[in-house]
């Protein structure tokens, strides 16, 4: 049984006409190592799901790739039938190769198979939100999208989707597939040590259209990590709960999905996030970047 909830922090935002919490849920833990094969403990995983959903959190991050199709039949079996209120957020444009490598997979046969691979895994009739990933490993990478995003405008015309966002993308590449439908979200690595969108997301809160940063913690560099553990240390918090409070201030478009494999660490990450943050440490966190 579900402990009494938690105020989610940061109240909620529209993608498009659905409305999720600002606090959502990153999937991809919930895989195995290395984001392959089934969890170790698969009734643990059960339990951080339908715990996520017990504590109000209506924002779920997933893709038929993480596993691969292990967090989306792990969400079904957990989750099915999804409370009205859920929206599950999915990503195509890579699949898994055997090791453990993510290479793009954006003809449209791919997309195509990818969505419908969605769909049956999730056990829906129509995705959400689909995200198309965009760059390699990397990271984003330049380049038209054109044709890939075309074939998903397509199949949300064809009512298999609702809305359409992209992912490890350019700027040029957002501006890109704005030009030829409506997006709803950006999911890029942002955080407080690498910074390179801070204009594009200010760009976007003004459009209307949410920014999903991904990797909270990742790429810092011993003596930004050394900062981040000053602020953390005089808070008497984690280096994770500063940089999630962080992002979640930064701009009102910003959503968080954290993933956790622990019902404890999901509590933790969701406490954290709303973390208040004096000027002092504000200013302080933001001279990671510089």
């Amino acid at each position: 049984m579900s402990t009494p909830s938690l105020p989610l922090p940061g109240g909620t935002w529209t993608l498009g006409d659905l409305t999720v919490t600002r606090f959502g849920y990153g999937a991809m833990q919930l895989a195995g190592p290395g984001v392959m094969g089934p969890p170790a403990d698969r009734e643990g995983a059960l339990a951080v799901l339908r715990e996520a959903v017990a504590l109000g959190i209506t924002h779920i991050d997933t893709s038929d790739a993480y596993g691969p199709r292990v967090t989306n039949e792990l969400i079904r079996e957990a989750l099915h039938p999804y409370p009205e209120s859920l929206h599950i957020v999915t990503k195509v444009g890579a699949t898994r190769d055997g090791q453990g490598g993510w290479p793009p997979a954006r003809r449209p046969e791919d997309l195509r198979r990818q969505v419908h691979d969605n769909l049956k895994s999730l056990r829906l009739d129509v995705l959400d939100l689909v995200n198309l990933r965009l760059g390699n490993a990397e990271g984003p990478q330049p380049g038209s999208l054109a044709e890939a995003f075309g074939t998903l405008v397509e199949l949300q015309r064809q009512g298999l989707i609702r809305h359409l966002g992209v992912s490890n993308a350019t700027e040029e590449q957002v501006t890109e597939a704005q030009s030829i439908a409506p997006i709803v979200c950006v999911q890029n690595m942002y955080n407080l040590a690498h910074r390179h969108d801070d204009k594009l997301i200010d760009r976007l809160a003004t459009d209307g259209v949410a920014y999903v940063p991904f990797f909270p913690l990742g790429g810092f560099t011993p003596l930004q990590s050394s900062a981040l553990s000053a602020v953390a240390a005089r808070l008497e918090t984690t280096q994770m709960s500063v940089a999630l409070a962080w992002l979640l201030r930064r701009s009102p478009n910003i959503l968080l999905i954290p993933g956790t494999s622990s019902t404890a660490h999901l509590r933790q990450n969701i406490a954290g996030a709303g973390l208040s943050l004096s000027h002092e440490d504000s200013t302080e966190l933001d001279d990671i970047s510089r």
